[in-house]
């Protein structure tokens, strides 16, 4: 589908992550050869996030295009982006098209079983069109990862961390933590003053939750990185906190030892997504331990931080797998392209 027209319409809900998988897509899409037109109700994200734009991609304000505008016609491929619904209007205007456009809902990535059952299911619409659902994952029967080639091979971590003026002391190991709310912060602390500890606090609840630190953790606060310094942080890490989605994928491909912090839900639905991942991944006991007590496992007593030789070659077998796997944009396009091919 090389030069196809891709439309994806995204809503900030919070945290900044819809708009951080959203423009990550665009510019993968865009790299392989698509033209891409991202429409975002509050792109403010995007100035610190992608400061310097992508080729290829074009961002425009909700609802879209204008009627005005020439190019005002759906494109080849529309993306609504975590159930978003696109405006009537736009709707409309796809169902216009001699051609209609292959029309995606992407999902939200989980491990849960539900995901392979729904992945690629078709939802016949009113107006003659089909929706198909779309779940990225960590399976073959999924949608995929979103991966690209931000972290050069030959990336030298402590150059970075010496150009940022984070360069650790000697024998000093490197943390960073990017969160939600948590109460486990104090008990996590005191875990990272049992070797000397550089904590790389990132904008947001970690750098407010963190006014002080035990002993052997020295603190140092971060402004908002854009996509590829992110990654790059990440890469220059021994451990890696995180949370959401976004931040989930890329720890992953940094490679070194992680934890993931689901959203909080007040029902508990955050720890079925945490179990799951777990098994998926297969985490050896003590690191799944860590994981649950970070997530707030009801009852659960702090573990500790476990062995990081074992931690790290589990977390490197699992990044091998999955780096075995197509790719999220790769997996659209064909599967766009099969579409567009059976509806012509």
């Amino acid at each position: 589908m090389a030069g196809q027209q891709w439309d994806i319409f995204c809503r900030v809900v919070d945290n900044y992550g819809d708009a951080g998988v959203c423009w990550r897509l665009a510019r993968a899409l865009a790299a392989r050869g698509q033209t891409v037109r991202l429409m975002i109700d509050d792109a403010t994200p995007l100035s610190w996030m992608a400061p310097r734009g992508a080729p290829g991609v074009q961002v425009l304000p909700w609802p879209g295009p204008s009627e005005a505008d020439e190019a005002d016609e759906a494109g080849d491929v529309v993306i609504e982006a975590f159930g978003c619904d696109p405006p009537e209007a736009f709707v409309a205007q796809m169902a216009a098209r001699a051609l209609p456009p292959v029309w995606i809902n992407l999902e939200y990535l989980s491990a849960e079983g539900y995901v392979e059952r729904s992945h690629r299911l078709p939802s016949p619409q009113r107006n003659g069109l089909t929706k198909w659902f779309f779940f990225p994952g960590f399976t073959a029967g999924t949608g995929g990862l979103l991966r690209d080639s931000s972290v050069p091979a030959d990336f030298n971590r402590v150059a970075w961390l010496t150009e940022h003026d984070l360069a650790p002391r000697e024998g000093e190991r490197v943390v960073s933590l990017f969160c939600y709310e948590n109460p486990a912060l104090p008990a996590l602390l005191q875990s990272l003053a049992a070797s000397p500890t550089l904590l790389l606090l990132t904008p947001g609840y970690a750098q407010v939750q963190v006014g002080s630190a035990p002993p052997g953790v020295r603190l140092a606060t971060l402004p908002w990185q854009d996509q590829e310094g992110f990654d790059h942080l990440l890469a220059a890490c021994d451990i890696n906190f995180v949370r959401g989605e976004d931040s989930l994928v890329r720890a992953i491909w940094a490679g070194a030892p992680m934890v993931w912090q689901a959203y909080p839900q007040q029902d508990g639905a955050h720890f079925a997504k945490v179990q799951a991942l777990l098994a998926q991944w297969s985490a050896p006991p003590d690191v799944a331990r860590l994981w649950q007590a970070w997530n707030g496992w009801p009852e659960m007593a702090w573990p500790g931080l476990p062995d990081r030789r074992p931690w790290a070659a589990a977390q490197q077998t699992w990044r091998t797998r999955l780096l075995a796997q197509d790719d999220l944009a790769t997996q659209l396009i064909a599967f766009a392209s099969g579409k567009a091919r059976s509806q012509g």
